[in-house]
């Protein structure tokens, strides 16, 4: 397929899919929906009618597959089912129960290690469900606001990360800028608002209950029923019936956890290159490595490190433990089709040109170049929020930005790359069809369109705080008032937003 230019109706495929999913809480036929839509519109625009169709449809779905987070996914959940088998998860919650001492503390362990995990999204949003649902459990924390501090500390603490997989995308997209790839990407983190604030408020919403929008509610009937509460859980039948064993210890948690966090990050350098004898330094290889495959080949170790230490020792047989990877492995058949499908969709989108669409709507524009770094990121949230990709954002955007500010303002340059960066990453965060986010209500056990619809009033009031910082910003250029302002905004609009919420729900 070649990609091709039909107007605004290539808006049509993520408007319907995403429309869709909100109404109707179902996320798969969404998804085929808005894709067969684009197909129709790709085939009737390339004389395919309706046979064609059906045909783009499939190819797209085949050309848009990866293979290697498929495989990531399913070894995971194979680690977490074993894992679980051997009783490490029962005997860590019991641990974390007496050392966290309350949900406050619960979520800010939460966060913490979310931050520790930065070297890449997926890897965070699944690491970081897999040891933390047991003690969030424990304190009635929704599995809504769980899968909210995994969402808000996967892209948006990958992106401030010099050494991550996103800092790889974004230094790989940046053109010659005189500065160097790596040091243009250091001098936007002190302007990425959206990173910062989101961070700041998931803080802020861990250690005191403001919690408002649909979060509230979720968070009320947490505690007041218990995680059971099937809507607000979604294990599978598999995982939730699965025999534990009594004498496993935290570290069979632990140590598989660890490995894998391990394996993974020396399978990054490895694929990027640091060991096959070019020279090439720890920026580099991070900057060219494969991230998807990297993870799958950690997978694969953490599972044989569980093998090695659960079956000596009898915590299982060698079948019982194969029969609990057969488990883990049907436990994220759902979350492997919504992911396909979303791919499938962004690939749909990219033959429809979407994002050149938006883009030529923008560089034709005359904007004055005070409102620059303010629009941009105003653009960059819709294109990433339509397609579900914050990198092909970079892809896209990045280019335009810089001749545009060379021509318009050279001053601007960082604050516009910054508000670029900080708008993709607010319509991934906020997209039912970003790979982060449902790798992030996956890896919390969270029904996907509930996390999605609590998520949403969050970012967006992170959002208008930094498109106003970004108003500040273009008319200033400091970043120290650009911060005053945008994070006085952000605590008078929790505050306001909760009080409203108490107010509603009196």
């Amino acid at each position: 397929m070649d990609a091709i230019s039909v107007g605004i109706w290539c808006l049509l495929p993520p408007i319907i899919a995403i429309g869709l999913a909100l109404i109707t809480k179902e996320v798969i036929s969404s998804l085929m929906i808005g894709i067969f839509s684009g197909a129709l519109i790709y085939s009737f625009n390339t004389g395919g009618g309706l046979p064609g169709a059906f045909s783009n449809t499939f190819t797209v779905m085949a050309d848009n597959f990866d293979a290697s987070m498929i495989i990531f996914l399913c070894l995971l959940g194979a680690l977490v089912a074993v894992i679980t088998m051997a009783g490490g998860s029962r005997a860590y919650g019991e641990w974390a129960a007496g050392k966290v001492k309350s949900p406050h503390t619960a979520q800010v362990a939460t966060s913490a290690l979310g931050a520790m995990i930065f070297i890449d999204d997926y890897f965070n949003c699944l690491t970081v469900g897999t040891v933390m649902k047991p003690v969030t459990d424990k304190f009635g924390i929704s599995r809504e606001k769980l899968a909210y501090i995994i969402d808000a500390t996967a892209a948006p603490v990958c992106i401030i990360a010099p050494i991550s997989s996103w800092a790889a995308s974004v230094i790989s997209n940046l053109p010659d800028t005189g500065m160097g790839g790596m040091a243009t990407f250091v001098s936007t983190i002190p302007f990425n608002l959206y990173a910062i604030l989101t961070i700041v408020m998931l803080l802020t919403l861990s250690l005191v209950d403001l919690d408002f929008g649909p979060m509230a509610r979720y968070q009320k009937e947490a505690k007041e029923n218990g995680q059971a509460e099937i809507k607000n859980k979604v294990d599978t039948d598999e995982l939730a019936g699965i025999e534990t064993s009594p004498r496993g210890r935290v570290f069979d948690l632990l140590i598989p956890i660890l490995a894998l966090i391990v394996f993974s990050v020396l399978s990054m350098l490895y694929t990027g290159g640091l060991f096959d004898g070019t020279g090439k330094g720890l920026f580099e290889a991070f900057g060219d490595t494969n991230a998807n495959l990297s993870l799958a080949m950690g997978g694969f170790g953490a599972l044989i490190v569980a093998a090695l230490l659960f079956i000596p020792r009898k915590l299982m047989g060698f079948r019982k433990f194969m029969s609990g990877v057969s488990v883990g492995v049907k436990s994220m058949v759902s979350a492997c089709m919504i992911l396909t499908l979303a791919w499938a969709l962004k690939g749909i989108c990219g033959e429809l040109s979407v994002a050149a669409y938006v883009s030529d709507i923008v560089g034709g524009s005359d904007l004055p170049s005070m409102l620059l770094p303010a629009i941009i990121f105003v653009v960059a949230a819709f294109l990433s929020f339509s397609t579900g990709t914050a990198w092909g954002t970079f892809g896209i955007l990045i280019p335009i930005v810089v001749p545009l500010c060379e021509a318009m303002d050279p001053s601007l340059l960082i604050i516009t790359l910054s508000a670029t960066l900080a708008g993709s990453v607010f319509g991934d965060h906020c997209s039912p069809i970003s790979d982060t986010t449902i790798l992030s209500s996956t890896g919390a056990g969270c029904d996907h369109i509930r996390h999605v619809s609590s998520q949403i009033p969050y970012a967006i009031t992170v959002a208008c705080c930094c498109f106003v910082g970004y108003l500040v910003a273009g008319f200033t250029k400091n970043v120290y008032i650009t911060l005053l302002v945008a994070l006085a905004l952000l605590a008078a609009a929790i505050a306001v937003m909760h009080r409203l919420a108490h107010k509603k729900a009196a």
